[in-house]
């Protein structure tokens, strides 16, 4: 009988309901991980832990606002409860936002910060908790941003270059416990996301934005989700043992060959 990459491991997925997240989640599955899903819609995490268990996956949604340690606590003792000690986290929920440092807001900034960046730091919190012991794997879903300025993106740069640095914290403070966290960098990659954002701001022009926003990537189109999740399951699971306090790009040549 062939094992999965993962088997028989707990892993909590930030953001699962959608995105990035699903496709991390639908493969961690695949791969034998018994998978919570954390999200702030729990309608929609519900949706894909059902498609993972009819799949013959185990999957369980949790509701959870990554913004709010005490729910990050709860919730985390909770998929403790429901599946056995954690042994992944992947920090993939997020939230985006469109403007410069003089069009964005106090509320704004507050919004993107507790989100991007006091999120990730809730559920690295509590990993650490109870894989300080044990050891682990963290990985977190920074972005190309986190290394470069690109037009318009004041306040969502500014939260994934702190989802990198403190990549490189936890992994130099936790490398003595066991613990790895790595992080990776997607360009811009074809989520819902992306759909909705064209369909609100160039309504009628869907198709050519997309075109115009696919080849920003000197590959000539967007990542896929499910291509950002074979890089995740490689640093999650024992094939990437050797590697901690990394950050991978996942960019269609973004960062070296603009």
């Amino acid at each position: 009988m062939t094992r999965g990459k993962l088997q028989d491991r707990v892993a909590i997925v930030t953001g699962g309901a959608s995105g990035i997240g699903r496709a991390i989640a639908l493969r961690f599955a695949r791969e034998g991980a018994r998978v919570a899903l954390l999200d702030i819609s729990e309608q929609s995490a519900d949706a894909v832990a059902s498609e993972i268990t009819e799949d013959g996956g185990s999957a369980s949604a949790f509701r959870c606002d990554v913004a709010q340690w005490p729910e990050v606590h709860t919730t985390f003792r909770a998929v403790q409860e429901r599946f056995g000690q954690l042994d992944v986290l992947v920090n993939s929920a997020g939230i985006a936002h469109i403007g410069t440092v003089e069009t964005t807001t106090d509320e704004d900034f507050d919004r993107i910060f507790a989100v991007n960046v006091k999120g990730v730091f809730h559920c690295m919190k509590a990993a650490v908790e109870t894989m300080k012991d044990r050891g682990g794997v963290i990985l977190n879903i920074a972005s190309v941003v986190s290394s470069i300025g690109i037009p318009d993106r004041f306040a969502y740069t500014m939260s994934k270059g702190a989802v990198l640095t403190m990549t490189y914290s936890v992994a130099r403070d936790y490398v003595d416990h066991g613990i790895r966290c790595n992080s990776v960098s997607p360009a811009r990659v074809h989520t819902p996301f992306v759909d909705g954002y064209l369909a609100r701001n160039y309504p009628g022009r869907e198709a050519e934005m997309f075109e115009t926003l696919s080849r920003t990537q000197p590959i000539g189109r967007m990542g896929r989700p499910d291509e950002v999740a074979g890089l995740a399951l490689f640093l999650c699971s024992d094939e990437a043992a050797f590697i901690t306090g990394s950050n991978f790009p996942i960019d269609g040549g973004f960062l070296t060959l603009k």
